[in-house]
């Protein structure tokens, strides 16, 4: 049966034209002006517990409906305690006031939580139209399910708590039943007991251990049984027979088939890409897809990773950050369920080489119509320069998309250099201050976490599109959205899929963001988990544009 399409009305708005050259990019560090004072509390030890180096989660999503993106930081526990027996420890939620302003509300919001937390997923599972939290870590998940402002902790009800080492989890609908499941990334089995030396013995330099001396796990699902309560499908949906050491989950439909896929990092494995085969199952295809790997054959430590359209060719693109020498591996996607590595041909290659990151997205900084890609820096180990020229604190970067399938760097005038380095880990992304650019909240370990305010000067015009559904989720997680503009001199057209799963253990959840360049009106499709198509013509840029799901 055909896709039903459902035509909105949409009020238009005046816009000024913008120029023909997008200014630069310009990025300033705010986060203590804005109120912001979190300090990821990592508690390192001299025994160099590998839960140490691997926190830093952070969410951007609206938790009280108010039109303004909130912050939540997940943070750590005391070592080897793993209890969050002081006030600095707490996970921590701050609501944005607008203005650029925003207040703890932790305690108000109920979200202090408890043990060595790690990473944070946002989705709202009950379809409420309260947004709720997945929050992972070590031997402790939770689910907070948001009754309106307040966070009550159902994990025991809903049947998702578990005694792994978790780094984070993503939320999608895998059967397209309109209710979000739970996709939870499993690392290792650890305990503070683990004492192996690893390092120089000779020197005394203790080093965090390599991953190879830590088994592979597997990934954990829980299908949504749509009362609140959901059912572990490990086995039968085929997952569990995938042993690796996740680190991050992106979710897009690769093949255009209709339902999500899965593709997971794995830390000094090779990744996976789960492909959906519609009936509940999934079967492994990275290697013959071809991002397993990099072309260069090595097992790398994958880390962050996000599914989007970075050339404007209507096919989700893979991204990966991994450490110093391993590349972030950038995988075009040629349809048929193919991919490339265009790490070199775009340029990046050289860019990377000696950065090592975690956190990532594809996120359009400029406005011009083509994602650019932050990601958030920092080696894994703090005494690396003990041993080799690798740096272990580090500057964020920014790498501009030409347009032209290339990337080059523009860190240093973008202002991301102008704060110390820093052992950097999560990052979301989010238009705090609703000014049509979009900003970035960024972790580090036993650091004042980060927000950069996106300054840069009025060019490319935008549209926000926010996504309401009915029949599919909620949130429209699953959902493509393409806008065309027929007579845009940079980009014909674009296509983004909602998803809250970007980067590494973050979650960044708000309206599918878009640069229009110097388009001031744009062509809406928004192509529903359900199979419904709704189409809007003539919309105004420069605004938010909201669509509720239609019959």
């Amino acid at each position: 049966m055909a896709p039903r399409q459902v035509l909105l009305a949409v009020p238009l708005m005046i816009a000024l034209a913008a120029p023909e050259t997008p200014p630069p990019i310009l990025l300033k560090e705010v986060a203590r002006q804005a109120g912001i004072d979190f300090v990821l509390e990592n508690s390192p030890t001299p025994r160099k517990h590998l839960i140490e180096t691997m926190p830093g989660g952070v969410a951007v999503f609206d938790y009280d409906g108010d039109g303004r993106p909130d912050v939540f930081f997940a943070n750590g526990a005391s070592v080897p305690g793993l209890e969050k027996d002081a006030p600095k420890y707490w996970n921590r939620l701050f609501r944005n006031e607008g203005g650029l302003k925003f207040r703890d509300v932790t305690d108000a919001a109920g979200l202090r939580g408890a043990g060595y937390s790690m990473g944070v997923a946002v989705g709202d599972y009950d379809n409420d139209g309260h947004p709720d939290l997945f929050v992972a870590g070590v031997h402790r998940q939770f689910l907070y399910r948001n009754t309106g402002g307040r966070f009550e902790d159902v994990t025991e009800r809903a049947g998702v708590g578990s005694g792994q080492w978790a780094v984070g989890g993503g939320w999608f609908d895998y059967d397209n039943d309109g209710w979000l499941d739970l996709l939870v990334v499993n690392y290792t089995v650890w305990t503070a007991d683990f004492d192996r030396f690893c390092g120089d013995s000779a020197r005394n330099i203790r080093v965090y251990c390599h991953p190879k001396w830590f088994p592979a796990i597997p990934l954990s699902l829980y299908r949504n049984r749509r009362d609140g309560t959901f059912e572990d499908v490990s086995v039968p949906s085929g997952l569990a027979q995938h042993k690796g050491r996740g680190m991050a989950a992106a979710f897009a439909d690769y093949d255009q088939d209709g339902f999500l896929d899965i593709y997971v990092t794995n830390d000094k494995l090779p990744s996976f890409l789960f492909h959906n085969k519609r009936d509940g199952t999934f079967e492994e295809t990275a290697l013959l897809a071809g991002v397993s790997l990099p072309e260069h054959g090595q097992e790398i430590s994958a880390m962050g990773a996000d599914f989007a359209d970075y050339d404007n060719d209507g096919r989700p693109d893979l991204h990966v950050t991994a450490l110093a020498g391993e590349s972030f591996p950038l995988y075009r996607n040629l349809g048929n369920g193919l991919f490339q590595d265009v790490t070199h041909r775009s340029r990046l290659a050289p860019l990377v080489a000696r950065r090592s990151g975690w956190s990532n997205g594809f996120v359009d900084l400029d406005n011009d119509g083509w994602k650019d890609l932050f990601t958030a820096n920092g080696h894994v180990n703090d005494v690396i320069e003990a041993f080799q020229s690798d740096r272990y604190l580090l500057p964020n970067s920014m790498f501009r998309n030409a347009g032209d399938g290339t990337f080059t760097d523009v860190s240093a005038p973008a202002g991301l250099e102008a704060t110390p380095p820093r052992a950097h880990r999560g990052a979301a992304f989010a238009d705090l201050d609703g000014d049509g650019l979009l900003d970035a909240v960024v972790t580090a370990l036993s650091a004042p976490a980060e927000l950069w305010w996106n300054q840069s000067a009025p060019g490319g015009h935008w549209l926000d599109v926010r996504l309401i559904g009915t029949k599919s989720n909620r949130d429209g997680i699953g959902a493509v959205v393409k806008i065309t503009a027929a007579g845009e001199p940079g980009w014909r057209s674009q296509s983004s899929a909602m998803t809250t799963a970007v980067g590494y253990a973050s979650s960044s959840c708000g309206p599918v963001h878009f640069g229009t360049g110097s388009a001031r009106k744009v062509d809406v499709e928004v192509r529903w988990p359900s199979g419904t198509v709704q189409v809007a013509n003539d919309v105004a840029t420069d605004r938010v544009l909201t669509v509720r799901e239609g019959p």
